[in-house]
Formats: C-alpha cells, sequence, structure tokens
C-alpha cells in the first residue's frame, strides 16, 4: 500500500481522494509524495494520505488481510445459509478467491479487496482532521500545548521549597534532596515508552483522557505523602504518567495542520516543556514560602484537572489510522459487510501490531540522525535541569536571595527561551515560504537555526559561570541564563520541528525516542551538578559544560549539511 492510493470502493461512505485545497496544491502534495516514494519513506505523506510498506511487509500484509478474509467469508457464509442462492454462490466465490489467491482467482480477490476498501468521504470529509474548521484545530492544539506546559511546570515548581521538604522529612543528604526534583523527569523517560505506541494502536485521545486522570491522582498523592520515600515513587509515577502530552503532542499536531502551516502550533506546543519548568520555581518560591511545600502540588492538581475537564469535552480523535479504522468498524455493523477494511489497515492483529509499536521508538533511535539529535537534546535538557538544581543554591549563596525571590531569576532563562521561539519561528517561516512554491518542503529546512542555537548555548555558561564566580551584579548572570534560554530554545524546537516533519505518521514514537535519552540525562545530570560546583566552582564548573556543548556544534554543522541523505540512506522504511 502506499500513500498516494486513491481506491475506488462501491459505496459513497468509502471513496474519496486526498483532501487538498486547490489544484496547484494538490500537485506539489502528489509530487511530494511520489517523491517520498522513491525515496523509500514516509517523511512528507500526510498522516491522513498513507503510508510506505517495503515489498515484504506489504506480502505480509496481504497474506495476513486474506487471511482476515476467509474467517470473515466463512462467517458470512454461516450466517447467510437461509438466505437467497445467489447470495451464497457469491460468498462461495469470494471464498474460493481468498483460499487459493492464484490464477483465475487473483482478479477477483483484487476486485473484491479494492471494493471493500474504507477511505475519506471526498477530498471536504469533515472526519478528515485536516478539514476540520479552524477553531476546532486550534483549540485542540491550544489545549494540548496548555497540557505540555502544566506537566513539566510540576516537575520543578516545588524545588524552593525542598529545604523545607528536606526538614520536614528530617533528612540533609543533598543527592535524595536533588533527586526528589529530577526522578519526575524520569518518569518522562518511562512514560514514552508505552505512551506512544498504545497511541499508534487505539488513539491519541484515549491515551491524553486516562493518563491526564492518573497524573492528578498521584499529585493528590504527593501533596499527602507521608515520607520521603512515597514521595518519590508517586512523583516518579506523576511524571510517567505526564509525559502522554510531550510524547504525543507533536503527532496530534502533525495529524492536524499540513506541514506549511505547522510552525506557528509547535512553537506554542514546544514552548511548554522549555518554560513549565523555568516559570515553576517562581510560582513555587511563593507559595511554598507562604502555605508550605505541599501546596505546590495541590496547584498542579487544580490546574491539570481543569485542563483535563476541557480535554474531555472538546478533545476528538486525530490520528487518521485509528478514526479510518472505526468508521471500517461503523460500516461493518451497518451493512453486514464484514470484508470492509480501512485503507491504513495493515493487516497485523493488535498484538502483533503492539509488538510491532513498541519497539518503533528503538529503531527509530538507533538510526544515526535520531541518536545525533537525542545525545543533543540530552545535553540540552541535562544542562536545563542541572541549572534548576543549582540556581537556587547560587543566588542563595551568594546573592543572599530569600526563597520567595529566588524564583524569579528563572525568568531570565524564560526571557531568553521566548526571544529563541520568536527568532526560530520568523526564520523558519520565511524559509518554509520561500521554499513552498518549489514543491517540496523538505524537514531539513527545520534545522536552520541548529547551528545558531549550538553557538549562543556554549556563550551563555561562560557568562553565567564566571560572572557568579566573581560575585558581579546579580543581573549579569541572570543574562547569561537568557543567552542560554535562546540557544536551548533555537535547538529544541528544530530538532523537534525536524522529527515531527522527518516521521509524519510516526511523529509520537519518534518524539518519544528522543524524550526517552533526553529524560534520563534531565534526571541524573542533577545529581552530581552541586558536587561538580564545590570541585570546580561556578566559572571552571559551567566553563565545562560550556567546552561538553562547543564540542557538539560541528554536529549541528554536519546534520545540516548532510542530514537529507542521513534521513534517505538509514530510513528505517518498515515502522
Amino acid at each position: 500500500m502506499s500513500g498516494d492510493d486513491t481506491p475506488t470502493t462501491a459505496s459513497s461512505s468509502s471513496r474519496s481522494t486526498t483532501p487538498v485545497q486547490d489544484p496547484a496544491e494538490e500537485l506539489r502534495r502528489q509530487r511530494t509524495i511520489e517523491q517520498a516514494k522513491d525515496e523509500g519513506h514516509d517523511a512528507d505523506i500526510p498522516s491522513s494520505t498513507g503510508y510506505i510498506l517495503t515489498k515484504e511487509t506489504e506480502e505480509k500484509r496481504k497474506t495476513s488481510i486474506a487471511l482476515q478474509r476467509r474467517h470473515s467469508v466463512a462467517l458470512a457464509r454461516s450466517r447467510s445459509q437461509a438466505s437467497a442462492a445467489t447470495r451464497a454462490a457469491d460468498v462461495e466465490k469470494t471464498a474460493g478467491a481468498a483460499d487459493d489467491g492464484t490464477a483465475g482467482g487473483e482478479e477477483d480477490d483484487s476486485e473484491v479487496a479494492e471494493e471493500n476498501i474504507v477511505w475519506w468521504d471526498g477530498p471536504d470529509d469533515p472526519e478528515n482532521p485536516y478539514n476540520w474548521p479552524n477553531w476546532r484545530k486550534y483549540t485542540c492544539c491550544a489545549l494540548i500545548s496548555a497540557l505540555t506546559f502544566v506537566t513539566p511546570l510540576g516537575s520543578s515548581c516545588f524545588a524552593p521549597g525542598v529545604p523545607e521538604l528536606m526538614r520536614e522529612f528530617k533528612s540533609t543528604n543533598t543527592e535524595l534532596a536533588a533527586f526528589v526534583v529530577s526522578v519526575y523527569v524520569l518518569g518522562f523517560a518511562f512514560g514514552p515508552m508505552f505512551m506512544a505506541p498504545i497511541s499508534e494502536i487505539y488513539g491519541r485521545t484515549v491515551v491524553y483522557h486516562v493518563c491526564n486522570i492518573c497524573f492528578v491522582a498521584f499529585n493528590v498523592g504527593c501533596a499527602l505523602a507521608p515520607s520521603l520515600s512515597a514521595l518519590i515513587v508517586l512523583r516518579f509515577l506523576a511524571g510517567a504518567f505526564g509525559s502522554a502530552p510531550m510524547t504525543n503532542g507533536g503527532g496530534s499536531i502533525a495529524d492536524m495542520i499540513h506541514a506549511e502551516k505547522r510552525a506557528g502550533a509547535m512553537a506554542a506546543f514546544s514552548v511548554g516543556p522549555l518554560l513549565g519548568p523555568i516559570i515553576g520555581p517562581v510560582i513555587g518560591g511563593f507559595l511554598s514560602s507562604a502555605k508550605g511545600w505541599r501546596w505546590v502540588f495541590w496547584l498542579i492538581v487544580m490546574i491539570s484537572g481543569v485542563c483535563s475537564v476541557a480535554m474531555l469535552l472538546v478533545l476528538k480523535e486525530t490520528y487518521a489510522p485509528v478514526i479510518l479504522e472505526r468508521k471500517a468498524a461503523r460500516l461493518r455493523k451497518e451493512t453486514g459487510n464484514d470484508l470492509l477494511r480501512s485503507k491504513l489497515d495493515v493487516g497485523l492483529s493488535q498484538k502483533d501490531y503492539f509488538n510491532r509499536s513498541i519497539i518503533r521508538p528503538m529503531r527509530i533511535l538507533v538510526t544515526p540522525i535520531a541518536f545525533v539529535f537525542a545525545i543533543y537534546m540530552a545535553v540540552v535538557f541535562g544542562y536545563m535541569y542541572l541549572l534548576f538544581t543549582s540556581v537556587t543554591y547560587v543566588f542563595q549563596k551568594y546573592y543572599q536571595f530569600s526563597t520567595n525571590i529566588v524564583g524569579l531569576t528563572f525568568l531570565g532563562l524564560g526571557v531568553g527561551s521566548f526571544l529563541g521561539m520568536i527568532l526560530y519561528t520568523m526564520q523558519t517561516n520565511r524559509l518554509i515560504a520561500k521554499q513552498a512554491s518549489g514543491g517540496k518542503i523538505k524537514p531539513e529546512l527545520r534545522l536552520a537555526a541548529l547551528p545558531y542555537g549550538a553557538v549562543v548555548l556554549p556563550i551563555g555558561f561562560f557568562i553565567y559561570g564566571w560572572t557568579a564566580q566573581h560575585h558581579t551584579h546579580w543581573i549579569a548572570p541572570i543574562i547569561g541564563m537568557g543567552v542560554i534560554g535562546v540557544g536551548q530554545m533555537s535547538i529544541m524546537m528544530a530538532i523537534m520541528m525536524y522529527l515531527v516533519d522527518a516521521y509524519e505518521l510516526y511523529a509520537a514514537s519518534a518524539l518519544a525516542a528522543n524524550t526517552i535519552i533526553r529524560s534520563i540525562a534531565g534526571a541524573t545530570l542533577p545529581l552530581c551538578g552541586l558536587k561538580m560546583y564545590d570541585q570546580l566552582g561556578l566559572g571552571w564548573g559551567n566553563s565545562l559544560l560550556g567546552f561538553i556543548a562547543v564540542g557538539m556544534i560541528p554536529a549541528a554543522f554536519i546534520i545540516l549539511k548532510y542530514g537529507e541523505y542521513l534521513r534517505t540512506r538509514f530510513a528505517i522504511q518498515d515502522l
């Protein structure tokens, strides 16, 4: 099955073509799909259009569907024993075609298969997420983006209250104090391993709803935690279920919005995982000082609860294979025709499909370009959480900031991140607009800002480290944090946008593969941060981080130059 097949079916309920806006757009999109087929990848095929299968997988698929058809025909025969003789003859003829699949039966089998393919109801089918009205698309995007802000907010919101927490539980272990913050991010590493594959089997929406409920429940548990050990376990579970929007959000956006219009939605989606942890300590500092650290969790419960209810009321399924499968199931029930199949049905059982989907993030991760991006994001994300554990220490020890004021220092990182997001979006939109008229919008266009972010990031650490080391005015290290924010956001948005465009149908799995590595780094690197500063000092400690980031700069330029070759040369065609 290929992405540009447009089957002719027996009824209007299953006859359609790829949704288009005008003939020129149709020509451009068909050109893109043909080129994707020639290259053997799905990078530029909309998730509602289809995907590429290898010859071996296509044969397996046909065999599997033939077995399903044989079972369906046998079932239909048993149901129709009392029906007219003509219907019994037709069933027998179809059964013979499914059983041999040779010579004379092959043409009939192909004809029956094509007649029973379920697809979109024309180019304007309202069930196709690309055809949803803009208010619905952007409402869904806004809710998903809000959730990607709330769940990372929980990762660092109570960081300023950790000293009070440790006093309450009578512990002086500094590594444990850092771990109680970062264990939440460790949950981000394990959650995507299951959330992404499940969303590509049962749909995005059910994963959001179940995970939202569990996220609220485990945060209630954190607010009521009787011990430090219980809090650590509950924080881990809250992080695991809180990873759903970050894993599946990019996939949901790719399901609804075409690549040339996706930058704004992805900008809003990408800013949540970065700004949530930054704004968290600002809120947590004042709330912990006024009401205690437990109230931080109650605040998260209230905000996430509102988002969960809103998503229950508004969110609709966006994943095209699931939408079409539900449509096929409905038509099978309405018509009694058990041969009806979704065009995007790969012909595998749920067990086989789950086994295949559960390893998909790992298969994507081992490709060269995905692996390099995972390492790059691990460095950026690990640095960010290292800052979360060290900034409070730096500004309380060297600048005598109080608990409620120290959270405000993170605003420097936040302002820099916003600036980085604006600069990235402006540059990317300009390049996309320039290239859109040429026909093919390559995922590599999303990487144009990557080298700039790679250069800016280490500069920020040098400024932050040495100004803090020499106790210059407090605004100087905050400016350094702002520069870090510009670099971090440029890198993170470039990589996330690229992964969504390059693995459109499997964007959730691609983001999951990336999230796993970066979350492990974000959870473990802060554990050694304070010891590093004790041994090397703030100047050389942050310079060490800067030198590592400098060592990553060549990778950004190499990927920008050879990214397309690596993507097509090492593409996994059978996902």
